[in-house]
């Protein structure tokens, strides 16, 4: 066999995989009871993201307090 048609046979192999994949897909859903309509829907939606709103107000500086500088080492030590 040629290199081109070792990539062709490839390529319809993974096709028949890819097939298979989704037929057992909607059959493991079918089993367990989401019918072939409620698959369908969610293939075709996907959840939204949910979005957090970060406020533009500066964080209260005592929490930072009593914290070292990542990286940095203490405020009150030199490096070694």
């Amino acid at each position: 066999m040629s290199e081109q048609e070792e990539l062709t046979a490839m390529q319809h192999r993974l096709d028949e995989l890819l097939q298979r994949v989704g037929q057992l897909e909607r059959t493991v859903d079918e089993l367990r009871g989401a019918g072939p309509a409620a698959s369908a829907a969610t293939e075709s939606k996907s959840p939204a993201p949910e979005l957090v709103t970060i406020p533009d107000t500066p964080y209260n500086s005592a929490l930072w307090t009593d914290s070292d500088d990542e990286g940095l080492g203490a405020r009150d030590r030199h490096a070694p």
